[in-house]
């Protein structure tokens, strides 16, 4: 291959707790895995197949820093979720060897621009512009596995302004982590350096300029942004 038309941008990469940095290549997010959320939202909250989008690597702020209230939309939602970091890839994999694909884990903002995605789903065009805008996804330090172990149970929670206003435990995940990865691994190979949005429990709401956020999971860490 011959020299770059220009220079390559730096490969997006998020903070790992005790030092160094997690090389982002994809992020994945599953939809409505959180029966109370599946239903505030209008959806199913039994166990149908999960169902997947994306962001695209560059969408992260990570190191607490502030976010961009993005343009074209009067209706900005915060989703706090458990974010999974994958270091080893592979196809079909079984649930029951998943845990051995993940690095770590980390907590994480879905910010959702609600008005497009609500525009899509009536007309049936995809989500893309309501997900995987700029600055869509904050994201705290990744905690290795070795540190947090495979968190099954746990309270998870978003504050905006001081005030609680998401509120669940992990434990009521609809599709469990090793499943995710192997629902999602069925449908793409996945690779070193995929993070995976797990899903948000129930109380979504909209952000102004000036909110401040802080979601914490227990056993996992907390991530901060400043809408801006």
């Amino acid at each position: 291959m011959g020299d770059y038309v220009f220079n390559p941008a730096p490969r997006p990469a998020a903070p790992v707790e005790g030092g160094g940095f997690f090389p982002v290549r994809r992020i994945f997010c599953v939809g409505q895995n959180y029966a109370a959320h599946a239903r505030e939202m209008g959806g199913d909250p039994s166990r149908e197949p999960p169902f997947f989008f994306s962001k695209p690597a560059d969408a992260l702020v990570t190191g607490g820093a502030d976010t961009p209230f993005p343009s074209l939309t009067q209706n900005l939602h915060h989703e706090i979720e458990l974010v999974v970091a994958i270091d080893k890839g592979g196809a079909n994999i079984p649930a029951a060897r998943a845990e051995n694909h993940v690095h770590g884990y980390a907590a994480g903002l879905d910010l959702t621009r609600r008005d497009l995605q609500a525009e899509a789903r009536k007309t049936g065009k995809p989500w893309d512009m309501s997900k995987g805008f700029d600055n869509s996804a904050p994201l705290g330090l990744i905690r290795p596995a070795e540190k947090t172990g495979h968190p099954k149970a746990g309270r998870i929670s978003l504050k905006v302004n001081g005030v609680v206003t998401q509120e669940g435990d992990l434990a009521d995940l609809i599709w469990s982590v090793p499943e995710i990865i192997a629902a999602l691994s069925a449908y793409v190979a996945l690779a070193p350096g995929d993070l995976i949005f797990t899903g948000t429990p129930s109380g979504v709401g909209p952000l102004e300029r000036g909110d401040v956020l802080l979601g914490k999971i227990e056993g996992v860490g907390e991530v901060r942004t400043k809408v801006v």
